[in-house]
């Protein structure tokens, strides 16, 4: 079950208990408990079966979502794979900041920048150069977050991804927390040299600028950055 589907029936059940106990000094009928705790059960049952955890997911998005902490967190942490998508070469398909802007597109999970491979079979064909891009991608999130706040509290899902996309290439799973220590490494690299390009591809998703624009808006400013080098 998920952490926060698991999370969503806790506040239910503490609903649920401080009702009882404070029922009879606000005059709250049992029934009217009883008719609480039987709702959110049967909602819960059905998100956990048929929509793999997606109302809880949503509930406690929103929840989190109050934070402007936490959505400054989630759009750096978004900008970093979507920059390095771009920046790598990677077809991006579309992005969510949550879990119901997913669900709205259609998109499982909880939201976040689509890239492929979508086809497993596509696995067979990546060069090691295309793997590698792969893996930065994936912790591009991650190494976001430690540029800009010293830490990462997102990226659970990523490095998860990760290491399934090592096994399903038949490599060593021993290898993959070395291949993403030296993917974080790289890729935070590669943000730190696009900072500028960085923040205002923060400022534009905040804005849910879309793909197409957000892309246009990277590669202005590799094309300013290059030309700069260039000149120097």
């Amino acid at each position: 079950m998920r952490d926060t589907t698991l999370n969503a029936i806790a506040i239910v059940i503490f609903g649920v208990t401080m009702a009882s106990l404070l029922g009879p000094l606000i005059d709250l009928s049992p029934a009217v408990v009883a008719v609480f705790v039987a709702v959110g059960l049967g909602v819960f049952s059905v998100d956990q079966l048929g929509l793999s955890g997606r109302i809880g997911n949503i509930l406690m998005d929103a929840v989190a979502w109050a934070s402007p902490d936490h959505r400054q967190r989630v759009l750096h942490h978004e900008a970093g794979h979507f920059l390095a998508a771009v920046l790598l070469d990677i077809p991006i398909e579309a992005y969510t900041l949550n879990t119901w802007e997913a669900w709205k597109q259609g998109i499982p999970g909880q939201g976040g920048v689509v890239f492929g491979p979508g086809d497993p079979a596509a696995l067979a064909r990546l060069t090691p150069q295309s793997i590698d891009r792969y893996c930065q991608v994936w912790m591009a999130g991650i190494a976001a977050e430690q540029m800009i706040y010293g830490d990462a509290q997102g990226g659970g899902d990523d490095t998860a991804t990760l290491t399934l996309f090592w096994n399903a290439l038949g490599r060593s799973p021993g290898e993959a927390p070395l291949k993403q220590r030296w993917a974080a490494l790289q890729v935070k690299t590669l943000l730190e040299k696009h900072r500028e390009a960085f923040d205002q591809l923060v400022m534009a998703m905040g804005d849910r600028t879309p793909v197409a624009d957000c892309c246009a808006l990277i590669e202005q400013h590799r094309a300013a950055l290059e030309s700069t080098n260039f000149r120097h």
